[in-house]
């Protein structure tokens, strides 16, 4: 098995010198990224590291907060956080990080600890059996499962924490897909056809009406229920909207977890969503 490690933070020269030991003295796969949120975001769905190395310095709140897109990986538990940082920059970053753990260690890098930690890493993915390993292929039996198949939600939507919200939201009942643009929205339904999308009416580029509009002049997405995802100031254009492209209803953020569960279920019909129903009472 080859670890994926993602490697991050303000310490671009911290960052850079780990990337290279990383590869030369172990081997594993590293990808960088800067400290970006829009970046961490579309890097973490391309790449699916395991480990995430954060290499902080001079660092401030708001350079803090654009690691809060990481705590979706973080809070699946199968992605481990180190940092690495200062006492200075390790006080700040606990004080406003919104990530529920991390392993900190202190600059400058001690090598032979983190490769004992990214060991450690190793071995508990090996034995949960995640491994991604090219030697063997993955056979999953669709037969052996007796109970109904998980729905599959597209949620598009700009803003990469409203995504990881409704992820993490929706995520106990259903396979959810993260998207960030209409033009993403496309590509996916290229590949594949969900049950329902989750459709942020506001964007830039292709608003949520366009995006609806240009599906249901395709015979295939036409009948896809959408469901728009707006905010209070824009509920008087969304209910004209209603009237014009009849999307499968809209859901105000913020929103509850109940009941934009109960807005997919009333969409899906009920009948066939008796699991998310039972476990959303």
């Amino acid at each position: 098995m080859r670890l994926k490690i993602l490697v991050t933070g303000k310490n671009r020269k911290i960052a850079k010198d780990l990337c290279e030991h990383l590869e030369s003295d172990r081997g594993y796969l590293t990808a960088k990224c800067q400290p970006d949120r829009n970046a961490l975001f579309d890097v973490i769905l391309a790449e699916l590291p395991k480990v995430i190395i954060i290499c902080l310095g001079d660092e401030t709140i708001e350079t803090i907060r654009a690691y809060n897109v990481l705590r979706d990986a973080n809070r699946r538990g199968n992605c481990t956080t180190i940092v690495i940082s200062n006492d200075q920059d390790e006080r700040i970053f606990k004080k406003y990080t919104e990530l529920d753990r991390a392993f900190f260690l202190s600059r400058p890098v001690p090598l032979l600890s983190l490769y004992e930690k990214l060991i450690k890493v190793e071995e508990q993915l090996a034995a949960e059996g995640d491994d991604d390993s090219d030697v063997f292929t993955v056979f999953e039996n669709e037969n052996s499962y007796s109970g109904p198949p998980r729905r599959k939600i597209l949620v598009v939507d700009d803003d990469p924490d409203q995504l990881l919200h409704i992820k993490d939201q929706l995520s106990e009942f259903y396979d959810v897909t993260p998207v960030r643009s209409g033009e993403d929205c496309f590509r996916y339904l290229m590949k594949r056809k969900p049950d329902l999308i989750l459709l942020d009416y506001l964007m830039p580029d292709e608003d949520g009406p366009e995006v609806l509009a240009k599906m249901q002049t395709v015979e295939e997405y036409a009948e896809i229920p959408v469901i728009f995802l707006t905010g209070v100031t824009e509920k008087k254009a969304v209910l004209k909207t209603l009237t014009e492209l009849r999307p499968a209803g809209y859901i105000i953020k913020p929103s509850r977890k109940s009941d934009i569960v109960a807005k997919i279920i009333q969409a899906l019909e009920p009948e066939e969503e008796p699991e998310a129903e039972k476990k959303n009472e």
